[in-house]
């Protein structure tokens, strides 16, 4: 009872942090939360929660990494391979290296191996820390690909080597050749393992749906246990259980975008789950991250053998030096790659992007997390040497690093607001745009012979509104598109005449129905030409369809008992039209006229949407009530579109919130319209 009402206090911190951040939007959710955490765990019955490793890494880090791996774009890391591995593999070895040996001269009583383990822990950056960073601060759009690479990457090269020096320091036996060779089968085997893993986990879910059994919440729990799973298997064949999960989360993206088309209901509620524990699992990390500072801190400064204000230069040197390596790291590299890569993409040497970099370079719950699996004990059953030191410092690293990122990242990134890689930021009538054409993607994805009819019509309306959006619909373009239109309707209303005349053909009519309805098309289609030319040649056709009906047997005019009685017929004769007139104008479409053109098949569909639901005698027309559902799907689309454009740092939150208004004022118009 004690723990669930502890993750209940933890779960309503969290939903506070996220009000507190709108009347302190300055200060990041991330830091927020771990003042919220230090101060509950203060309290005299305030919540104390042990952090253990292992469950930390399971529960919070593979969940997490799982999904960075699912959404981060593949094209985009693979683009960056190079600088993303040097900072991966190269600079957390060379900050084991150079940290080990600057930890053990500042700090003589920590012995050399432990402080490589402490080098090596703090060498990783945070994948969650540095997400939330750049979602504030809106990085330019490559160092933001770069610092998510390199925090996908580098948990495991940091873990590997905090693994080894930790065992060296215990047992006092290191092999640098057994280390490399153990490092390669550790790194490449969970990369193997997550794929394989992933890829097995991606069939089980086929093979339920070829069972019949197509329960969107069977398959979202599968979703969710896969990055558990993945982690749990891959830690026990003695791969890294953190690279498995990036793996597996790639080969899943894969996987989603080679079935989008046919699983679109799966994606919607998977992106509507995934974000309720994202939410919960990122916003817990830092308040546990909180709770744990209280019981840190206290061991160090009510500890006589400790100079609190020596302690704390400590943690102070020790960032700089994290921040002196990172920046000096990146400035060799640029200047490596300008050298044996002159066509690179990377570019010059800047000062402000290096040092955006280096200070985006943040220490999180996995740094933490690693600190506290030290062991208690060496192999001779002798104390861990200054273990509870080096918790604190790990500790006072992770908040400085925060801490300095907060304040000095939104001061360098702010010129770069309004500019990404020297072009504009994506501005609000791009992202609209971006976001309606996906909203049209997602609803053409569920489209069928059943809702066609309001799938046409909702892509219509989306189109209309992009068009709206580009500013294409001044005056003279409005009329271009009216004569567009006018010449779509001719394709129709002809094909439909020929349609007829093939009826009449086949006795299917009667000349005297055909009559009726060559009438009422010429009409329509006078009313379209605007040629004189066309209006000639329809007064001739209207005298020969006469003269040849005077030579035909002479019937009365039809009263409304005989139309009712004939209803059925010209349904099926309307019908007929409908379907020659969409064939003919698909026939016409292409890229010039292809909007225009879907709004018309549009019109037709709805035409025969109504006359199938009359034949099947129902009482209501499916047509609105398939047209409210694919409306919400959109609007449900373009939420998910805004999100992902936010979290991306493409748009920035006030563009964010701008769309969503637009957004409520849709679904608000549809309901009210419903």
């Amino acid at each position: 009872m004690e723990l669930f009402i502890a993750v209940l206090v933890l779960l309503v911190l969290i939903g506070l942090s996220n009000i507190l951040n709108r009347f302190v939007p300055f200060i990041p959710v991330p830091l927020i939360q771990i003042a919220l955490g230090f101060a509950v765990a203060l309290l005299p019955a305030g919540v104390h929660l042990p952090l253990n490793p292992e469950l930390f890494f399971v529960l919070f880090i593979a969940p997490l990494l799982y999904n960075d791996g699912k959404r981060t774009p593949r094209n985009e890391l693979w683009n960056l391979r190079a600088p993303i591995l040097l900072l991966a593999l190269g600079l957390v070895f060379v900050t084991v290296l150079v940290g080990g040996y600057a930890i053990h001269w500042l700090i003589p009583t920590i012995p050399l191996p432990a402080a490589f383990a402490l080098a090596a822990i703090l060498s990783p950056t945070d994948a969650v820390a540095v997400g939330a960073m750049a979602g504030r601060v809106h990085l330019p759009k490559s160092i933001h690909r770069l610092l998510e690479g390199e925090a996908l990457m580098n948990d495991a090269s940091g873990l590997v080597a905090f693994k080894f020096a930790i065992a060296a320091t215990v047992t006092g036996v290191f092999s640098l050749a057994e280390a490399s060779v153990s490092f390669l089968i550790i790194a490449i085997g969970g990369l193997l393992a997550g794929a394989l893993l992933s890829f097995l986990l991606i069939r089980l879910g086929v093979w339920i749906r070829r069972l019949g059994m197509e329960d969107v919440t069977i398959h979202m729990l599968l979703q969710i246990l896969t990055p558990f799973v993945i982690y749990l298997v891959s830690e026990e064949i003695g791969v890294s259980g953190i690279l498995a999960v990036v793996a597996g989360g790639i080969i899943h993206a894969i996987e989603r975008d080679r079935t989008e088309s046919v699983q679109l209901k799966m994606q919607v509620v998977s992106m509507s789950t995934w974000s309720v524990i994202l939410y919960i699992l990122n916003g817990l990390v830092f308040v546990i991250l909180g709770v744990q500072i209280p019981d840190v801190l206290n061991t160090i400064f009510a500890n006589a053998s400790f100079n609190n204000g020596q302690v704390l230069g400590y943690v102070g040197l020790i960032t700089l030096l994290l921040l002196v390596l990172r920046f000096a790291w990146i400035y060799v590299f640029w200047r490596g790659n300008k050298w044996f890569r002159p066509q690179s993409s990377i570019g010059k040497p800047k000062f402000k992007a290096m040092t955006l970099i280096s200070l985006s370079g943040v220490r999180g719950a996995v740094t933490l997390a690693g600190a506290f699996s030290i062991p208690y004990v060496l192999e001779d059953g002798s104390p861990f040497p200054e273990r509870d030191l080096i918790i604190f410092l790990a500790a006072g690293v992770i908040l400085l690093t925060l801490i300095a990122a907060s304040a000095l990242l939104p001061v360098l990134a702010k010129n770069d607001e309004k500019t990404t890689d020297g072009e504009p930021l994506t501005t609000e009538r791009k992202a609209q745009d971006i976001m309606l054409n996906a909203a049209i993607r997602a609803v053409k994805s569920e489209m069928n012979e059943e809702n066609k009819a309001a799938a046409l019509a909702v892509v219509s309306d989306l189109s209309k509104y992009i068009r709206q959006a580009a500013g294409q619909l001044t005056a003279g373009k409005r009329k271009d598109i009216l004569k567009q239109e006018a010449a779509i309707n001719l394709i129709g209303t002809r094909a439909e005449r020929k349609e007829v005349q093939k009826m009449l053909d086949e006795n299917v009519i009667a000349s005297d129905a055909a009559f009726r309805c060559n009438s009422w098309l010429d009409r329509k289609e006078m009313m379209l030409a605007n040629r004189t030319n066309t209006q000639m040649m329809f007064s001739i056709s209207e005298i020969g369809r006469v003269i040849g009906h005077l030579f035909t047997e002479r019937q009365e005019a039809p009263t409304p008992q005989f139309m009712i009685e004939n209803a059925e017929l010209f349904q099926q004769v309307k019908l007929r039209t409908s379907e020659a007139a969409i064939k003919a104008i698909r026939a016409q479409m292409n890229d010039a006229n292809r909007t225009v053109a879907i709004a018309v098949i549009a019109k037709y569909e709805r035409v025969i949407s109504k006359l199938r639901s009359w034949n099947q005698g129902q009482k209501e027309d499916p047509f609105d009530q398939n047209k409210m559902e694919l409306q919400m799907v959109a609007i449900q689309e373009q939420r998910n579109t805004v999100q992902q454009l936010y979290e991306n740092g493409e748009i920035n939150r006030d563009v964010a919130a701008k769309l969503r208004r637009f957004i409520n004022d849709v679904e608000a118009t549809v309901l009210k319209n419903s």
